[in-house]
């Protein structure tokens, strides 16, 4: 569906993006996972035809990328690009216009979209009057009337209560049963890890890694993480040391990689002398992979 080659960008002598290359195969959502500034917008903005690549290449549907290929292609900005005075329906008659859609066949797919998105009920309905989750709905049913192959959501619960957060996660899911295809930037580890079948972490334009979440976690080498709280964190950490275990920080909070699985009782065991105020297990999660290869 969307094939990237070694695609390069710099702002003069700031690099933006280094060689970076992707496959996102057909009904895959793909997530791709960055601080501000690591590229992400760039590549979108190139894969919209917005930019140009200083060298690279990029397919969608196994076209080069070009004119021809933005229909292929829908964006549901990070921004909400709605006329608030319009009313559902109007703001999507208008965006299906500009791609050419008229008549009955405009009149269909306009009713058919607001359908999808759970928005069929809030036709006549102004944008401004919308809950900010509902106004996400419609962005993605713009990004959507003109039937693309490939859907690209830039931080699409970005501001979002977590009512309004998880009903886009299951619009997301019913649009990937539907066999679309999803190019997906967040910010929230947990969207990632909830709808992502693959991930890539981009870093100053690079992509570090890619893959499962199974296959990102075999890049930790420990098998669970252990949070402690103790008012003696130096000689904890020189315990952990001592017995092999490696130590990160994560939120300020002190915590342990575990190369094997061990009962509490033994991880007690370990550190017996050092008074431990408490301690929590914690399978390994996409947010100590992405610390992990960003910051180390």
């Amino acid at each position: 569906m969307l094939h990237i080659v070694s695609l390069s960008k710099a702002y003069g002598k700031r690099v933006v993006l280094q060689d970076l290359s992707l496959r996102i195969p057909p009904g895959e959502i793909y997530g791709l996972l960055g601080a501000n500034g690591a590229g992400k917008t760039t590549t979108i903005n190139i894969l919209c035809n917005l930019l140009r690549a200083d060298s690279g290449t990029v397919e969608v549907c196994g076209q080069r990328l070009s004119e021809r290929t933005k229909p292929l292609i829908g964006v549901a900005p990070q921004e909400n690009l709605l006329y608030r005075s319009l009313t559902c329906e109007e703001n999507l008659t208008f965006f299906a216009s500009l791609y050419g859609l008229r008549g009955k066949n405009r009149a269909a797919r306009v009713w058919e979209c607001l359908k999808d998105v759970g928005l069929a009920d809030r036709a006549k309905s102004l944008a401004e009057t919308l809950s900010g989750g509902m106004q996400r709905r419609l962005s993605m049913a713009i990004a959507l009337v003109h039937q693309p192959k490939l859907l690209i959501l830039d931080e699409p619960t970005t501001g979002l209560d977590i009512e309004a957060r998880y009903e886009v996660w299951e619009l997301i899911r019913h649009l990937q049963t539907q066999g679309m295809t999803v190019l997906l930037t967040t910010h929230l580890l947990e969207e990632a890890e909830r709808l992502c079948q693959r991930i890539g972490i981009l870093k100053q334009g690079r992509l570090l890694a890619e893959g499962t979440l199974a296959e990102l976690r075999r890049l930790i080498p420990a098998q669970e993480v252990v949070v402690v709280q103790t008012s003696e964190e130096a000689r904890a950490i020189d315990r952990a040391q001592s017995l092999g275990f490696p130590w990160r920080r994560y939120g300020g909070d002190l915590a342990f990689w575990l190369p094997e699985t061990l009962e509490l009782r033994e991880i007690i065991t370990r550190f017996d002398g050092i008074p431990l105020e408490s301690i929590a297990r914690q399978p390994i999660r996409l947010e100590h992979i992405y610390l992990e290869l960003t910051q180390h």
